[in-house]
Parts: C-alpha cells; sequence; structure tokens
C-alpha cells in the first residue's frame, strides 16, 4: 500500500474567487491566479461585478403570486436593458405569457417582449430594450398576462415598477468660473432645497453631497481652516450633454445647537434634472450612512 500524502490541512482557508471583489488588498496578493490576472490586465480597481448587478435588481412580484418575475438593470447611456426572470409557481402550462411594459418620462420602448409558453414549475428569461432621451427620473410599469393551458382561464399579475435613478445618467465635468457664472444667469429652471442634516461639520457636509450627487466641487477649499460658512459651487453634466449646476450654501450656527442650516440650489435648462437632482439630494443629505448616533 502506498503512504498517504496529505494535501491540505483540516484548518485550510478555501477561496471562493467568485466572492471575492476584484480590488485587491493588502494580505491577498498571491491567493489566486486571478488576483495576478486582474493585475496584469490592470482591472484591479474594477470593484465586484456581481455586487454591481445585485444592486440593479429588481424584484417585481411576490412569492405567492402564480408567476414570479425579477429584473436585472442595465443602463449603458442612452440604453436601458432589462433581463425579466420569469418563474410559473403553478403545476399548470401557461401560454401566452406577455410581460406588458409601459413607461413615464422621456423613454420610450424599443424592443418588447415576445410571447412563451412556460411549462409547469420552469423559468425564462425574457428580454427588452427601453431608450433613453433626456436626464430625468423615469418609472417602468409592467403587468404580466398569461392564459392557462389547462382551464384556458386568463390571468394576471401587477408588477411593481421600476425607479430609474437620475445618478445613472449624471458624471463628473468641469468648467471655469466665468462659465459657471454665465450659465446660472441664463438658466430658468432653479430648485432651492433646505439643509437639514445630522452631519456636524462643514467640509464633510460638502464632500457627502459630492460624492452622493456624482457632481464636482469648482470651489478649492482649505481642509485645515476651520470656519462657521461654508460656500461651493458644484458642475457635472449628463451623458446627453446637458449641465447641471449647484451651489451650496451652509452655516453652522451656534444658536442652533451647532447644527448646519443653509440652502442648496439648483439650476439647469430643463425642469428635469432640476427636479430630480434636488429629490436625490433631499433623500441623501440627513446623515452619513455609517454615522452612529451620539
Amino acid at each position: 500500500t502506498k503512504p498517504e500524502v496529505l494535501t491540505a490541512q483540516a484548518d485550510d482557508l478555501i477561496h471562493f474567487r467568485q466572492l471575492r471583489t476584484m480590488a485587491v488588498q493588502g494580505g491577498d496578493m498571491d491567493l489566486d491566479d486571478g488576483s495576478d490576472l486582474d493585475r496584469a490586465t490592470g482591472y484591479v480597481d474594477g470593484g465586484s461585478l456581481l455586487s454591481s448587478e445585485l444592486s440593479h435588481v429588481y424584484q417585481l412580484s411576490g412569492f405567492a403570486d402564480p408567476v414570479y418575475a425579477e429584473a436585472l438593470v442595465s443602463v449603458h447611456d442612452y440604453d436601458i436593458s432589462l433581463e425579466i426572470l420569469i418563474i410559473n409557481r403553478t403545476p399548470n402550462t401557461l401560454s401566452n405569457l406577455t410581460v406588458e411594459l409601459a413607461t413615464m418620462g422621456d423613454m420610450k420602448i424599443v424592443e418588447r417582449p415576445q410571447s412563451h409558453t412556460v411549462g409547469p414549475l420552469d423559468q425564462i428569461t425574457i428580454r427588452a430594450s427601453i431608450k433613453v432621451s433626456s436626464t430625468e427620473t423615469g418609472h417602468i410599469f409592467g403587468t404580466i398576462v398569461y392564459e392557462d393551458a389547462s382551464t384556458l382561464e386568463k390571468g394576471f399579475v401587477n408588477l411593481n415598477d421600476i425607479h430609474m435613478d437620475i445618478m445613472d445618467y449624471i458624471r463628473p465635468a468641469t468648467c471655469t468660473d466665468e462659465m459657471f457664472r454665465s450659465m446660472w444667469a441664463e438658466f430658468e429652471w432653479e430648485n432651492k432645497v433646505a439643509i437639514s442634516t445630522s452631519i456636524g461639520d462643514l467640509i464633510e457636509f460638502l464632500d457627502h453631497i459630492v460624492k452622493s450627487t456624482n457632481m464636482r466641487c469648482l470651489t478649492p477649499h482649505d481642509r485645515s481652516e476651520k470656519g462657521s460658512f461654508l460656500a461651493a459651487n458644484l458642475y457635472a453634466r449628463s451623458v446627453f450633454g446637458e449641465d447641471a449646476l449647484v451651489n451650496v450654501s451652509v452655516e453652522k450656527k451656534d444658536d442652533n445647537d451647532g447644527k448646519l442650516a443653509g440652502y442648496i440650489r439648483i439650476r439647469s435648462k430643463t425642469q428635469g434634472i432640476a427636479l430630480s437632482l434636488g429629490d436625490r439630494i433631499t433623500s441623501v443629505q440627513r446623515g452619513l450612512p455609517d454615522v452612529k448616533a451620539q
């Protein structure tokens, strides 16, 4: 008999490459060949593709519905592609199953889903394509229509709507102070948002707004200098060439328990950007996700 050869220790770590982020961190340099390949191809800072895709998956129907549906939404500038997973949860064959879609906003359905026949407890993936023509918050509505092959009864499942985020179209950009002032005077649409936040530091609040709105700050600041007032101009441009201007005026008042107060003004040439950016700022300005209550 051949002697047994030890191939692995009982307490050796098992590395699942699918669960690791693409970003190689300090002690993970030589864990697997995939890291070497990522570094060689320059894809070190790519982030986790799996987590990015999961953040764009929307549940469209409930688990108790006869047909379960969820959609993976991929945004490529002017195009939105939907991959809709359909699961037949009934013991009967469903014929002429169609996902009927409708949109609200400057979106147009280019490729409508075709009719399918889905077997008992079977699943299919249906694809649809939508064109976007401007930067504004949009909604996609839908209904699943099918026919039970055994009873010939028609069924309907109303789907949850898909909310398209304006952040998928906004890109940081830069311009001169003269161009900013010229556009500020020219643009007619303005949205004014009152500041209400749990963040107590001026620079930290500005950084949070810049990161949350995917804009670029045009006003330089000395981070070592502590003051009670801060004003900054932010600028971004959409993938459709539309400009978005933001002015942040925030003050730290002693008579308000040290809380920040002020206004954020948004100006753009179109109403959609001004309203959508205002809604975005209102929803994210409350505080940092990892800020612990004092």
